[in-house]
């Protein structure tokens, strides 16, 4: 069946529809990721925006439902050049369509995605719509998609209710299994608990705690920091999430507590982002933002550039930074943005890309070992 994507600024590609039949409209990205589409798919910072995936093939090792980063799909659709029909993987369970389907995720392929790419890098990320309307009205759907914002999807994405996550209950991950990864130990005297404040967080954010030995208690994102101290946690992490990080006030008010706490803090992407806005930092929207597994970040400490995993649409803007109050820890080393804070006279250190990417790269997940070290220190 036919389907079409209309940008707000009046292009229109004609595609065939995949996945869930419905009309939506969301905010359009792109992913330059070549594998882990299905992580992609699952990882709720993308609540809110259809991706677009710019590698041409999708879908050709079909979807194994022990690598998704959470329970559900979060992206509002999805927009390919080619889908494949046959997966040829031993681990695959389903294909994409109906991974999409089962979800009620609409989307799009068969259109030119590397046009469409070059369309949101000089001209910014914009809003789109997905639909299967041949007779839509061009004026009307430009004015909806003008008038579309993405608001409060941090709250749409936060767990009800906390939880606990132990050494116990750690299963590795296939490749785990490969390279020999041992279960932590199972003395509760000698692990570290770990508050997890979810924005979003990624199910690989809990996994790498959990096989280092940690006990991981996940909270809501309106959690009271009070709530939080009470429970004594050894060490606080702060999550990736969804949308644009000074719409969360309240949230960033409860941050500013858990920073004057003296707890060790590791925070994420949003987390990185909200840690900074609590500091009395800027944060400002990108063009089009860093989605992919091949962004190259430079250690300022040491000079060294690693390969990093990357989704974020902001960033926190180098002159609002006070270099009383942190440092620069990483820099992106292609647009020279910043991908780290160290915090000073204090156990925080914050960084914009994911250290616990699945599927890859994990050139950085020595920052989880950082973590738990701040944590012995403290101790």
């Amino acid at each position: 069946m036919k389907a079409f994507l209309i940008l707000e600024d009046g292009t229109v590609f004609e595609g065939r529809g995949i996945g869930s039949d419905q009309e939506v409209i969301s905010e359009i990205v792109f992913n330059t990721s070549m594998t882990g589409y299905l992580e992609v798919l699952t990882d709720p910072s993308y609540a809110g925006q259809a991706v677009v995936m710019t590698y041409p093939l999708i879908g050709n090792y079909g979807i194994c439902y022990s690598d998704m980063e959470s329970a559900k799909v979060w992206p509002d659709g999805y927009i390919v050049r080619e889908i494949a029909r046959t997966p040829s993987n031993f681990r695959s369970q389903a294909g994409i369509e109906e991974l999409l389907k089962h979800h009620g995720i609409p989307g799009i392929c068969g259109i030119d995605t590397r046009a469409l790419t070059k369309i949101l890098r000089e001209r910014g990320t914009m809003n789109g719509m997905i639909t299967r309307r041949e007779d839509y009205d061009l004026g009307e759907v430009i004015r909806a998609l003008k008038e579309y914002r993405v608001t409060k999807v941090v709250e749409k994405v936060t767990c009800a209710e906390k939880y606990v996550l132990t050494p116990e209950e750690f299963v590795p991950a296939d490749l785990e299994k490969v390279l020999g990864v041992e279960n932590p130990s199972g003395d509760p005297s000698r692990r570290y608990r770990v508050a997890l404040m979810d924005f979003g967080t990624k199910k690989n954010i809990g996994h790498s705690l959990v096989k280092r030995g940690c006990e991981v208690t996940v909270y809501p994102a309106g959690t009271k920091a009070e709530e939080i101290l009470a429970d004594r946690p050894d060490g606080i992490m702060l999550s990736n999430g969804p949308g644009d990080p000074a719409e969360c006030v309240d949230i960033i008010k409860e941050i500013k507590k858990l920073y004057d706490s003296d707890v060790p803090i590791f925070a994420i992407c949003l987390g990185h982002q909200l840690m900074a806005l609590a500091n009395g930092f800027e944060t400002s929207k990108m063009k089009y933002g860093h989605r992919g597994a091949n962004h190259p970040v430079k250690d300022l400490a040491t000079g060294r550039v690693y390969l990093s995993s990357q989704n974020h649409g902001y960033m926190v803007t180098q002159e609002s930074v006070d270099s009383s109050v942190a440092e620069v820890s990483f820099m992106n080393a292609n647009d020279k943005t910043i991908e780290g804070l160290r915090y000073k006279n204090k156990k925080v250190f914050t960084v914009q890309f994911h250290p616990e990417a699945c599927a890859g790269p994990q050139d950085t997940g020595f920052l989880f070992d950082r973590f738990i070290t701040m944590m012995e220190v403290q101790e």
